[in-house]
């Protein structure tokens, strides 16, 4: 059964008050009867100097039958015994039988209090017995009934047992409007988080002015929600990019299929429409293949497999692999590239190459050169290429590596079509690395970074 947390504080609260009550009506019972218990000592005691006093003077006799002048038959009494235990003197109270036994009062030698019960309807007594100085056994008893104290005790149990309970109720409502008020901002927290929608994903949670830890739960709270909107705008871009990426390709080769299907055409004209089809499949399927990557790599890091491979190899393959589009374009590559052994995924590193050397053709002068150079230095290989064009625009420059990002292409410098920078990145941090990318006097840089693990397994 679920209880409510503003209950269960309560409850605790109660508890605890509910101890921290009976513990201090415990010490205050104690401490109560401890001192009404001392006062009636101190009251025997100076009952017994007295009788002792006049026991060398006068006759101890006439100070203890002196009813109404030192003793009151009521409350207290005394008695002065032989060393046989038999009644030398005794106020008219306890006259009838000895306070103590004879064996008792022989063994008396210090002052000894005794606390005993006389007579079982009545209220016991407390006793004070005191040998008598130069009268060899015998003794002195003074006494006093213990009615007034337990009277007192009663009272003070009576007046807790009423109080007590009354105060931990007052204390109870107190700690569950205690309880309600600190959890009141909880409460509209929640009720704004469930006001948060995809219809409304700009509502936030409200910050206590208070500056405690409920204040720093709300901005943290905001602040999640704040990267979860911005993560949602980026899927919706991501979708919407993606949906026009596709469709522009699909779009071509169905105007490419329809157009073939228009007339009669010869063997030749038939031979072209196919190839010009293919040439979009061939884009559809790697650009099918870019958003799998990139979809892979959103739930985490994409999967690679490292492998020793030649330095130098990599490099003239990823050149090879675009050759025909830097003649095309009339643009010359050149590798500077050692001839070393790294521990890469070399066809994640190829296809991060190819990206980088597609977009720098795309955006160089005509009969400029793009540089490819590799090294490896501080258990990292760099790979950096370097292009002789217009460079990135400034305000596209931050965010060039997310998908999609893109501009015209006159102006912007090598940001791709959308995927290729993304690619980079992605297989960047796959191993463990960055991509970055600047702008240079004559053009723009792009540097891949991975992490080099000699002899290292896969992931």
């Amino acid at each position: 059964m679920h209880v409510p947390l503003r209950l269960r504080l309560t409850v605790a609260f109660a508890i605890a008050m509910a101890i921290l009550l009976v513990a201090l009506g415990t010490f205050v019972y104690v401490r109560v009867s401890s001192d009404l218990l001392a006062s009636v000592d101190a009251g025997l005691r100076s009952r017994a100097e007295v009788i002792l006093d006049a026991a060398g003077s006068v006759d101890a006799r006439t100070v203890v039958s002196a009813e109404g002048k030192l003793i009151d038959p009521d409350e207290a009494f005394a008695q002065v015994l032989d060393a046989s235990g038999g009644i030398v003197e005794a106020s008219s109270a306890v006259s009838d039988m000895p306070l103590l036994s004879a064996t008792e009062a022989r063994s008396v030698v210090d002052p000894t209090f005794i606390t005993r019960q006389l007579d079982p309807a009545d209220d016991p007594v407390r006793l004070l017995v005191v040998a008598v100085d130069g009268s060899p056994g015998e003794v002195v008893v003074v006494g006093a009934t213990l009615g007034d104290v337990i009277e007192a005790t009663q009272q003070l149990l009576l007046g807790m047992g009423t109080v007590g309970p009354l105060g931990l109720l007052v204390m109870a409502v107190s700690g569950w409007l205690l309880a309600g008020a600190a959890l009141r901002p909880v409460e509209q927290m929640r009720r704004e988080a469930a006001a948060v929608s995809a219809s409304e994903p700009g509502r936030r949670l409200p910050v206590p002015g208070t500056g405690d830890e409920l204040a720093r739960l709300a901005t943290t709270l905001n602040s999640m929600l704040d990267r979860l909107q911005e993560a949602l705008e980026r899927e919706h871009r991501f979708v919407d990019d993606a949906s026009h990426e596709l469709r522009t390709p699909l779009a071509t080769l169905r105007a490419e299929i329809d157009l073939a299907l228009a007339r009669s055409r010869d063997a030749g004209e038939l031979v072209s429409a196919l190839r010009s089809a293919q040439d979009d499949v061939i884009r559809l399927q790697r650009l099918a293949d870019d958003l799998l990557l990139l979809a892979r790599t959103r739930g985490g890091s994409i999967p690679i497999r490292r492998t020793e491979t030649s330095l130098a190899a990599l490099t003239e393959l990823s050149v090879r692999t675009v050759a025909g589009q830097a003649s095309d374009a009339g643009v010359t590559i050149e590798i500077d590239a050692p001839d070393e052994t790294v521990t890469v995924d070399p066809d994640r590193i190829e296809q991060a190459l190819r990206n980088l050397l597609e977009n720098a053709i795309r955006h160089a002068r005509p009969g400029s050169v793009v540089r490819l150079a590799a090294e490896r230095r501080d258990g990292f290989t760099r790979f950096v290429v370097t292009d002789r064009g217009p460079g990135f625009r400034p305000d596209l420059l931050a965010r060039a590596f997310e998908p999609f990002t893109r501009g015209d292409v006159e102006t912007t410098g090598p940001v791709g079509a959308g995927l290729g920078l993304s690619i980079v990145r992605a297989v960047a941090e796959a191993h463990g690395g960055s991509a970055t990318a600047e702008n240079t006097p004559d053009g723009a840089r792009v540097t891949l970074a991975v992490r080099d693990r000699r002899g290292a397994s896969m992931p």
